[in-house]
């Protein structure tokens, strides 16, 4: 059995009474002694920190930043041509078929580019990048990555860094915190106003007691971090995303911008470019929505959904589901057929019985950010 990793941070949770439990080849916290519920609640209310260092961390280099981005565009839909310096943008990798290999967030770091990619991908998106020709690729392996998440995060983090009242939803900046360089971008993945700090790894634990020090902001575990992305409606790689979903079929049109499909001035170019274009313009046969199933029990993924009540037929299989803490009650997300109308019934077949869901539009809360 390969051992886990273990982040900067690891001790630094263990000393916090946290339940530390595997994932994606880490060791990782999944809550605290205040528990899934009260985390995901103080998050929403005020401020939560969360370790997301198993991350992947990656520079990329080359002879110009133009040239960095026009390569990075033979990998990706997104325009990496059209991002400014200093902002960050959501990314997908692809295959052949149009199907998604990753997520990611790059920014526009002047002189380079800087990428964070989904734990379990690392490996494998390392190796797409250092496929590609004329760039220079660094894993970066001696930082760690803190998000603070929550409408106080602004103000706790200005305590340590007061520059960041000047950032807005997807501007990075690099900052100064006792003489340690921190990258910092205002985002996150938890539909809350925040930030991604990445800083040295021998500066995570004081930072962190030091966000922490008046008791305003609480450390927050995966459970918490999952239940909250839910209700945001974000996907997750794996999950929601995969190779066998297209950007069309996971409601992420968005991420394709028009300059990179069939007729823009950077059209095509990166994998799937074939098939993802066409789908764009002509529609999905399925596309992601949110599920309201009736009462409390939690709908979890791979549930089979139904059209009605005594079908045979499979309409499709849930993606991700659970409790909302913020919306009283379980959420779920799925890909139905597309043209599926909001408010419209299918049924899942749980223990034996079939339960009602909602069809609802994507996502189940507000999100917060400073636009």
């Amino acid at each position: 059995m390969t051992e886990l990793r273990q982040t900067p941070l690891h001790e630094f949770h263990v000393a916090k009474g946290a339940r530390m439990v595997p994932f994606a080849g880490w060791d990782m916290p999944v809550q605290y002694p205040t528990g899934l519920m009260s985390e995901h609640n103080h998050t929403r209310e005020a401020a939560g920190l969360f370790d997301v260092s198993h991350m992947g961390q990656v520079l990329v280099r080359g002879e110009s930043p133009e040239a960095v981005a026009a390569a990075l565009e033979t990998v990706t839909p997104a325009s990496v041509a059209g991002l400014q310096p200093w902002r960050q943008r959501y990314g997908l990798f692809t295959d052949a078929s149009g199907g998604i290999l990753d997520d990611f967030m790059f920014a526009n770091h002047d002189t380079h580019f800087y990428l964070v990619v989904n734990a379990a991908r690392t490996d494998h998106d390392l190796g797409v990048l250092r496929s590609v020709d004329g760039i220079e690729v660094e894993h970066v392996t001696d930082r760690a990555l803190l998000a603070l998440q929550g409408p106080l995060a602004e103000e706790h983090l200005a305590r340590l860094v007061p520059a960041v009242t000047e950032m807005v939803f997807m501007d990075n900046r690099v900052l100064d915190w006792e003489g340690h360089e921190l990258w910092i971008s205002r985002s996150g993945y938890t539909g809350e106003d925040g930030f991604e700090v990445s800083l040295p790894e021998g500066a995570a634990v004081a930072f962190a007691e030091a966000l922490l020090a008046d008791g305003a902001v609480w450390p927050i575990g995966l459970g918490a971090r999952d239940s909250l992305r839910l209700e945001a409606g974000m996907p997750l790689y794996g999950h929601d995303l995969s190779p066998e979903i297209t950007p069309a079929k996971a409601g992420l049109a968005w991420s394709v911008p028009k300059v990179r499909r069939p007729g823009g001035s950077r059209e095509g170019g990166y994998p799937g470019a074939d098939v993802i274009g066409p789908e764009l313009d002509d529609g999905p046969s399925r596309v992601r929505v949110g599920l309201r199933p009736e009462g409390r029990a939690p709908v979890r993924e791979g549930v089979e959904l139904f059209a009605d009540e005594t079908s045979t037929e499979v309409l499709a299989v849930v993606t991700s589901g659970g409790f909302g803490p913020t919306v009283g009650g379980p959420i779920a997300m799925a890909m139905l057929p597309a043209g599926t109308e909001p408010g419209s019934t299918v049924f899942a077949e749980l223990r034996g019985k079939r339960i009602p869901l909602t069809v609802t539009d994507l996502p189940f809360v507000n999100l917060h950010y400073k636009r």
